[in-house]
């Protein structure tokens, strides 16, 4: 029977040592950013929530989440 992989020990001289993935702060939107948006495209934000933002892409007008991967801040 084998251990779960969360309580196994690292050693630091291992050669399969896991390697930390820095943890990035979250993106801060305001009002006025210029976005892009994977499906959506270019855009602007008008409204910041807290877990959502509004953006103006033109055409349309989305809520989108601040944690979406698809987003990006120009």
């Amino acid at each position: 029977m084998t251990k779960p992989a969360w309580s196994r020990r690292v050693l630091p001289t291992s050669p399969f040592a896991r390697d930390e993935v820095p943890v990035l702060p979250p993106v801060q939107f305001e009002v006025g950013d210029r976005v892009s948006h994977d499906r959506h495209g270019l855009g602007r934000v008008v409204t910041v929530g807290r877990d959502e933002v509004v953006i103006d892409f033109g055409a349309s007008r989305r809520r989108v989440q601040t944690s979406s991967s698809m987003l990006n801040k120009l």
